[in-house]
């Protein structure tokens, strides 16, 4: 039952108990009923704002998805243990968090050095070949 109609339940009420309207009491319990029938409607006012909000915000969510899609490209590599991937990636043992990560090879800067994107710490490679970057 929604807050409405359990307030018209209330009215329908207060009418079968037959309050005289005029009395202190019957202003009171009308008054109450009055008020509690705004609150009520407020109440559903603010609902259905808040159904057209999260639609809204819906869209929004998915337009944003096309936008991320659009600028940040639609490949979602995050390794290079894929055969499919066609990233530039090489797989290495971290030595401060003793994880296997993947490397991008853009990321090694013109020092031989990149983040590892577990644990953040700097891990140094020895450069053969500007193709074949090598832990050291």
């Amino acid at each position: 039952m929604s807050v409405s109609e359990k307030v018209a339940y209330l009215r329908g009420l207060m009418e079968g108990l037959d309050i005289d309207d005029d009395s202190k009491e019957g202003k009171l319990f009308s008054a109450i009923v009055d008020t509690l029938d705004e609150i009520a409607s407020e109440i559903s006012d603010m609902e259905e704002d808040f159904e057209d909000l999260s639609d809204y915000v819906e869209e929004i969510d998915e337009d944003l998805g096309d936008v991320e899609g659009f600028v940040y490209g639609d490949d979602d590599c995050d390794c290079c243990c894929d055969d499919d991937c066609d990233c530039d990636c090489v797989e290495i043992h971290c030595p401060a968090c003793e994880e296997d990560v993947c490397i991008d090879l853009d990321c090694i800067d013109d020092d031989g050095v990149c983040q590892c994107p577990n644990c953040g710490a700097d891990i140094e490679f020895e450069i053969l070949d500007e193709d074949e970057p090598t832990e050291e």
